[in-house]
């Protein structure tokens, strides 16, 4: 088996991730955050999906379409990039990961 290699993820800043994602026709808003982190503010039109529950996140993840380009975002960004990863070996080709998360965010939330 060889070593799994770091393929498109791109790690993009704030406004980066913010112009890419709404020039992006085909662009979906992951969240990999708990429900709790969740309510609390999210990224207008984002989809929760909790990377800390492994199984139930790679069971949604297989459902979404992978001819979509993924941003995706946590707290601080080190749980999105796991996210992103997991979602580049399952085959996604196109995931960005929104560097130092929402607590660097200086877009609109809910």
């Amino acid at each position: 088996m060889q070593p799994y290699k770091l393929k498109t993820m791109k790690n993009l800043d704030n406004k980066s991730w913010e112009k890419a994602q709404k020039e992006d026709d085909n662009s979906v808003i992951l969240d990999v955050r708990t429900p709790e982190e969740y309510e609390e503010k999210h990224i207008p039109n984002s989809k929760l999906i909790n990377v800390q529950e492994s199984q139930k996140f790679v069971d949604e993840i297989q459902k979404l379409d992978k001819s979509k380009s993924y941003y995706v975002y946590c707290r601080s960004g080190g749980r999105s990039a796991m996210a992103g990863n997991i979602m580049e070996q399952m085959g996604f080709e196109d995931v960005s990961n929104l560097e130092g998360g929402i607590t660097e965010w200086h877009g609109e939330v809910e």
